[in-house]
């Protein structure tokens, strides 16, 4: 059971679990202050740490900026704030009055502690929540904050929690940058003095910069050193710092917003962070991966138990030439196949004919479809698949239908131009009458067509983020709060994804077998937030299985494979134009969730059948992908071949992915040690029949057995005997 202890005499806090421990204490002077996040701890050692921080050497230090569990703006503190607040009068800071704590046992296995304080001088309120679990050595963090007042204020910064790490002898930062189609980029550098910002301004999580970050001493491997990593559960804009400073401390903070934006608070109004959720581990970064995989699947994914199934996109195959006799057709080279989710991507509605015009417009095309969707959905669902369909409820065509009756519902400034990205605009969801259109439009369809998932797309960022008043709106059933307009555009960051997420909450509560994929012209969109109400994540609209090694690698740093959607799609590949083998193709998106975007019209009928081959062998092994362990044995970046390993958390079986560019005459080619078998236990390949000790793959090496020649790969399955 996870633990949360008291030691009231000296105000701290020690909350323990599995593995870890985590010290904190109201100090002195009422502030909430860091002792430790690391190895576990008893509560007599614990308060050892409590011990007074040591005078300034100079008038010049201030307070030390690494320490209190939520940084604020005043006094002597110089750092990185997480909260800065601006009050009616124009003036500043925060000044900590603890207020109360509670304990709370929301569920069994699960502990959470609130931490109440209020400003000594103003009517603010701030309760910091911190949530353990039994299952898991993930902290989850938040903060509540309330205007007890009778006058508005604004938030300047309100970020979820600060993490502090010990003193290091170096410290090295984990992230990943990237841009569209090269999403996912794992960076790996010495964190340098000072403040440096990871962020996104566009509204959404971005391709640009993912809501997590680790760090280490700059001597953690794959499998060896400590980490401390957290990652952020919100899908619109976000900031983390972190900071280096000169005594050798580090730390960050991180929440929604961005520079320039703040978090309107009205009288009695309370404004939730998203959870900002941190771990420790021991067993380098494979180890941080695998417990971060672990508590996702188990507690922030609706279904992550279920098997996904194989999945058809139409997109590569038939673009925006979408109609009811060709999507029949290519349904039924997808049933042939194996597969068992078929999606029909854009094109199917108003007057899509390519990216100017139709978006907004959601009702069947009744020239392509003239019976509507009915017939279609019911030819699917008799080929035995289930049926998706591609939608992009944030966004307009100028050219529609929705546009020229509701021009004022899209994000705008008053006399300054629309920008359109893509030939669309951004719909103003932080708008609830905007909100409740899309719901009603988007429960209608799945009820009354039998859609069994959803392909969420958005494929734009935000500009011209304005939120004009009009004539009417600020009162119930408006088109949101009121307020100056000045406020409703600092509003509109943060309502605009709470109403993103209640439409998916609504629409899942009305249809609970519906699955939706979260998709942003590819991974513009992948964090905690979103994937707490869908299923599985679009990674990259880049398909190459080259580039895809590199994408996937980076996203599993955090997120598991059990959301990670691949294709295999045709050759010479769309973007890149390279051509790499069939079954190369298909190893590589059997990493994750094997999805299909060829067009199967085109195939011929050797690789049908060995397509087919592929499918079954990965319906044998998916659930290793899905829920066993991830090892990462060799990266995407060396000479060698790229090698990783899915295991069975019992050991009784494993599966064992490798890719080979090809070979280099001269190079070493090592094997490499296989994780996660029972020690002592054998191994049969279940393909050749050839018998392994687990001792040998583990200590002394396994080589995977690539072809000759160029674009090598296999997957070998390897079962535990009795």
């Amino acid at each position: 059971m996870p633990t949360i202890s008291h030691a009231p005499d000296r105000g701290v806090w020690l909350l323990t679990t599995p593995r870890t421990s985590y010290a904190l204490r109201v100090d002195e002077t009422g502030a909430p202050c860091h002792l430790a996040w690391g190895p576990r701890l008893t509560l007599p050692e614990a308060v050892d740490l409590a011990v007074p921080l040591p005078a300034a050497a100079s008038s010049f230090e201030g307070r030390p900026p690494v320490g209190e569990e939520l940084p604020v703006d005043g006094g002597t503190r110089y750092g990185p704030p997480s909260l800065q607040v601006r009050y009616a009068d124009g003036s500043r800071a925060f000044e900590w009055e603890p207020a109360g704590h509670r304990v709370l046992e929301p569920a069994p296995g699960r502990a959470e502690l609130v931490l109440e304080f209020r400003d000594r001088l103003y009517p603010l309120h701030v309760a910091l929540h911190y949530t353990v679990r039994a299952d898991t050595d993930v902290i989850e963090r938040r903060t509540v904050l309330r205007n007890a007042g009778d006058r508005h204020l604004a938030l300047l910064r309100a970020d979820s929690a600060a993490w502090s790490l010990p003193p290091l002898p170096g410290c090295r930062i984990s992230h990943v940058t990237g841009q569209w189609s090269a999403e996912n980029q794992l960076s790996r550098d010495p964190l340098p003095p000072g403040e440096t910002v990871l962020t996104s301004r566009r509204g959404i999580t971005s391709h640009h910069a993912g809501p997590w970050v680790m760090l280490d001493d700059g001597e953690a491997s794959e499998e060896h050193g400590r980490v401390w990593s957290a990652a952020l559960a919100w899908s619109g804009s976000w900031r983390i710092t972190v900071q280096r400073t000169p005594d050798g401390r580090a730390g960050f903070t991180g929440g929604a917003g961005h520079e320039g934006t703040s978090v309107p608070l009205a009288p009695g109004e309370e404004f939730t962070t998203p959870v900002f959720a941190g771990l420790f581990t021991e067993g380098g970064f494979g180890a941080a991966s695998r417990a971060w995989h672990t508590y996702v699947r188990r507690h922030v994914l609706p279904h992550a138990q279920e098997v996904a199934p194989v999945l058809y996109n139409s997109w590569e195959a038939t673009g925006f030439d979408v109609d009811e006799r060709s999507q029949k057709a290519l349904a039924e080279r997808a049933a042939a196949l194996g597969v068992e989710l078929y999606v029909v991507d854009d094109g199917w509605f108003g007057a899509r004919r390519s990216d100017r015009a139709g978006l907004g417009d959601w009702t069947p095309s009744p020239d392509r479809f003239p019976g509507g969707l009915g017939p279609l959905v019911d030819a699917v669902h008799g080929l035995g698949m289930r049926f998706g369909l591609w939608v992009e409820p944030e966004m307009v065509n100028p050219d529609s239908d929705l546009y020229r009756a509701h021009p004022d519902w899209v994000l705008h400034v008053p006399g300054r131009d629309r920008t359109e990205l893509r030939h669309q605009l951004v719909l103003n969801f932080a708008r609830d009458d905007v909100a409740d259109w899309a719901y009603g439009w988007l429960t209608r369809l799945v009820g009354e067509h039998g859609i069994d998932f959803l392909k969420w797309d958005m494929n734009r960022p935000f500009s011209e983020a304005g939120w004009p008043r009009r004539e009417g709106a600020g009162h119930p059933g408006g088109d949101g709060p009121g307020g100056d307009d000045g406020d409703r555009g600092d509003r509109l960051w943060t309502a605009y994804v709470s109403n993103l997420y209640g439409v998916l909450d609504r629409l899942r509560a009305d249809h609970p077998g519906l699955r939706v994929e979260t998709c942003s012209g590819g991974g513009g969109r992948v964090d905690l937030g979103i994937l707490a109400r869908t299923d599985q994540a679009w990674v990259s609209d880049n398909t190459d299985a080259v580039d895809r090694l590199v994408i996937q690698h980076g996203f599993g740093q955090i997120h598991p494979a059990r959301v990670l959607s691949a294709w295999v799609t045709d050759v010479p590949n769309q973007l890149t134009a390279r051509t790499v083998p069939l079954r190369f193709r298909f190893h590589a998106a059997m990493a994750g969730l094997l999805g299909i975007g060829g067009d199967l019209t085109r195939w011929s009928e050797a690789e049908l059948a060995e397509g087919a081959e592929l499918v079954a062998a990965y319906k044998k092994v998916r659930h290793l992908v899905q829920q066993g362990d991830l090892y990462r044995l060799s990266g995407p970046h060396g000479e060698g071949p790229t090698v990783v390993q899915y295991a069975a958390g019992d050991g009784a079986e494993t599966l064992v992915l490798a890719w080979r560019r090809g070979p280099r005459h001269g190079v070493p080619q090592l094997p490499v040690r296989l994780r996660g078998l029972t020690p002592g236990a054998r191994y049969r390949d279940a393909r050749t029949g050839e018998v392994h000790h687990a001792t040998v793959l583990a200590e002394y090496g396994y080589r995977p057995g690539l072809a000759p020649g160029d674009w090598a790969s296999c997957a070998v399955h390897l079962v535990r005997l009795p």
